[in-house]
């Protein structure tokens, strides 16, 4: 039996900005993707037209690792904190530079990119949607 642990993304109604941004920021390729609207009807939820435009459920490859992202159910309510982070681990400096680039524009930057005792570069960011991501190099 294998299992494994998948990073879950819930957006608050900007989920399609959020994949596009995902694709230019972090080359992510869909591998799935759906409405509200295209899935089955749900009697006990009353969708608007805007909200069957909603992600229900994404699933996006980065590197070697997926992750998916969805707009929450509507009349759910999303809550922030910060006990959570995505780890980008590369094994080249310049990528590492680039991808933490990328993900600080029109972010926040937590801890600048430098190199540390256990990685030539590492570094935290807030990305616009309020993700947090360590980026990090392994020490060759």
């Amino acid at each position: 039996m294998s299992y494994q642990l998948v990073p879950y993304l819930l957006m608050n109604g900007r989920a399609k900005e959020a994949i596009e941004y995902y694709q230019e920021a972090l080359n992510a390729k869909v591998l799935f993707q759906q409405t509200f609207g295209e899935g089955p009807e749900d009697d006990s939820l009353k969708l608007t037209e805007d909200e069957k435009e909603l992600i229900a459920h994404s699933i996006l490859k980065i590197g070697d690792t997926k992750i998916m992202i969805a707009d929450m159910i509507p009349g759910l309510t999303i809550g922030s904190g910060n006990q959570l982070s995505i780890c980008i681990t590369t094994d080249d400096i310049t990528l590492t530079k680039q991808l933490y680039e990328n993900l600080k524009k029109e972010g926040k930057v937590l801890i600048e990119l430098n190199k540390i005792h256990f990685s030539p570069a590492w570094g935290m960011v807030t990305d616009k949607f309020g993700v947090t991501f360590q980026v990090y190099t392994n020490r060759k």
